[in-house]
């Protein structure tokens, strides 16, 4: 029972910054694991990070270890995809997703994941 909504895309040139919002509603955000994936336009959509509860544990793929950070605000139900010196090559929808409870290992499939939102979209200009 939960609901997701991210914002914060938009148009950017080569080396700009962009933070990313995902608002949830229901009172097991707390317990979730949340992550962000992003899918390319014609490509699959691909794991980008995950962080637990109240441990703040975090497992980040390859390409987004060094320039994007994932935070929670578990007060504000929202957590947060800080992406710095942004490449054309991450252009792509961006989603925001939660699993049912806590994993004590974060999961990098998307099946693994319950709810969904509808995506915000990140394009970076050369």
């Amino acid at each position: 029972q939960v609901q997701l909504a991210e914002s914060g895309g938009g148009w950017v040139q080569a080396g700009d910054s962009l933070r990313l919002s995902c608002a949830a509603s229901g009172r097991t955000f707390s317990r979730s694991v949340m992550g962000w994936f992003r899918q390319p336009g014609g490509k699959e959509r691909e794991f980008v990070v995950g962080i637990s509860g109240s441990s703040g544990s975090t497992n980040y793929a390859p390409f987004a270890k060094d320039r994007f950070t994932i935070s929670r605000d578990n007060a504000k139900n929202t957590v947060y995809l800080q992406m710095n010196s942004l490449k054309p090559e991450d252009t792509a929808v961006y989603y925001c997703a939660a699993t049912r409870g806590p994993w004590y290992r974060i999961p990098a499939l998307r099946s693994n994941y319950d709810y969904w939102g509808q995506g915000t979209q990140v394009t970076v200009s050369s």
